[in-house]
C-alpha cells in the first residue's frame, strides 16, 4: 500500500480514543498499529480494545497506549509469507510488516473474506428481533406523506428490508414488526417478497412510542431478545453486542455511537464577578449518543405498560430508579448511520456507498 494509505493504520503512542476511533472508521479494518517518533512499531489497538476500555473506564481523553497490545504480532519484510499461518494460528485479521530496525513499513490482510464473513452465520439463529416501525417519520415530512418511513429507499432497498438483510447475516429467521401507520402498505411489501424469514405484525391501535407496543407482543420471549428502530443502520458485530448483553449482567444494553461536535465559535470561561478564566477557540466536544438499537432481558416486558404511550428512554429511566443494572455498548461514530432526516438519509447512502456525487 502507498504511504497515504498507510497512514490511515498508523498513530502516535499518545494518539487519544477519540482520534484513534475516527481513524479506525477511516480504514474501516477494526485496527490500529502505534509507532512512536522513529515510526517503530511499539503496540497495537483494536476496536474491541477501545470499546472494552471505554465500558472499563467510561474515558473519552485517554490515550491508546494505555490500552494498546505491547506484543503485537508482526512479520519482517523478507519473511511476508510467515504471514498466512499467522492469521489462522493467532486469529488476527492483520499483521504489521516491519524493517530489521523496527520500523513499519506495510499491512498485510488475510485473503479469505468469505470464511470471516460466515463465522457469525447462525449466532443469533433463534434470537427475536423486534423492530419499531410504526412512527409517522414527520421529519422526513413530504415523503411520509406518500411512504411509510420504514418502507423509504436506501438506495433501491427500503430501510427496513436492508435493516432485516443486516441481521440475515447473523441468522436471525423471525421479526417482529410493531405498525401502525400506513401499516397496509408494509405488510403489502413484505409479502410481496416471499423471502426466506418470518415476520410477525403486532398492530398498534394508536401511537405508543418507541416501547408501548411491545406490550402487544402476543409470544413469551424466553431469553433477551433485541429491538430497533426502522430509521437507522448499525455497522457492527450483531453477535457481539448480544454476547456481551448476556455476559455483562444488564437488564438493559444500549447500543451507543460516539457523535463528535464542533463548536463554531470562541468559548469563554467565566469567573465570579464577570471575570474570564480563559477562552477556547472552536472546542471539540465528544459524547455518546443513543442509537435506537437495544438488547432486553425477556422480563422487563412486564414492566411495559398496558395501552400507554412508553419510550425506551422511559423504560430505561424507570429501571435506574429502581437500581436495575442498565449499560452500554459503544460504536464509533460512522458506524452509526441514521436517516431521520433528509439530510442524514442523503449521509446514510453515501456511507452505504448507494449515491455518488
Amino acid at each position: 500500500m502507498t504511504k497515504e494509505e498507510l497512514n490511515n493504520y498508523i498513530a502516535l503512542e499518545d494518539c487519544t480514543l477519540v482520534e484513534a476511533m475516527k481513524k479506525i472508521d477511516i480504514n474501516a479494518k477494526g485496527v490500529l498499529f502505534v509507532v512512536n517518533e522513529n515510526r517503530e512499531l511499539i503496540g497495537v489497538v483494536t476496536d474491541g480494545d477501545v470499546r472494552r476500555w471505554i465500558i472499563r473506564t467510561g474515558k473519552l481523553d485517554s490515550q491508546i497506549h494505555q490500552l494498546m497490545n505491547q506484543l503485537p504480532k508482526y512479520v519482517y519484510e523478507d519473511a511476508r509469507q510467515q504471514s498466512n499461518s499467522l492469521f489462522g494460528k493467532y486469529k488476527i485479521t492483520a499483521i504489521p510488516v516491519i524493517t530489521k530496525s523496527g520500523q513499519l513499513e506495510d499491512v498485510i490482510f488475510p485473503d479469505h473474506k468469505d470464511e470471516v464473513d460466515k463465522k457469525n452465520e447462525h449466532t443469533l439463529n433463534d434470537v427475536p428481533v423486534v423492530i419499531m416501525a410504526g412512527g409517522k417519520g414527520t421529519r422526513l415530512y413530504p415523503y411520509t406523506k406518500i411512504l411509510p418511513k420504514p418502507l423509504i429507499p436506501i438506495g433501491d432497498i427500503p430501510i427496513m428490508e436492508r435493516i432485516i438483510n443486516r441481521f440475515q447475516e447473523f441468522g436471525t429467521q423471525e421479526f417482529w414488526i410493531t405498525v401502525n401507520y400506513r401499516k397496509n402498505m408494509i405488510m403489502s411489501y413484505f409479502a410481496d417478497l416471499q423471502e426466506q424469514y418470518f415476520l410477525h405484525y403486532v398492530e398498534e391501535n394508536q401511537p405508543l412510542g418507541t416501547a408501548g407496543s411491545l406490550h402487544l407482543l402476543q409470544e413469551k420471549f424466553h431469553q433477551p431478545f433485541i429491538v430497533t428502530n426502522c430509521d437507522i443502520l448499525i455497522q457492527a458485530d450483531y453477535a457481539d453486542i448480544y454476547r456481551y448483553h448476556c455476559e455483562s449482567g444488564n437488564a438493559l444494553t444500549i447500543v451507543t455511537a460516539l457523535k463528535n461536535m464542533v463548536v463554531p465559535y470562541g468559548v469563554i470561561h467565566p469567573l465570579e464577578n464577570g471575570g474570564i478564566s480563559s477562552m477556547e477557540e472552536k472546542p471539540k466536544l465528544s459524547y455518546f449518543v443513543n442509537t435506537g438499537f437495544y438488547v432486553l432481558n425477556e422480563d422487563l416486558l412486564e414492566k411495559v405498560p398496558q395501552d400507554m404511550f412508553f419510550h425506551m428512554t422511559d423504560l430505561a429511566d424507570l429501571l435506574l430508579k429502581e437500581g436495575v443494572q442498565i449499560g452500554m455498548y459503544p460504536i464509533s461514530e460512522e458506524s452509526f448511520l441514521d436517516m431521520g432526516e433528509f439530510e442524514e438519509m442523503h449521509k446514510m447512502e453515501r456511507k452505504l456507498e448507494l449515491k455518488t456525487e
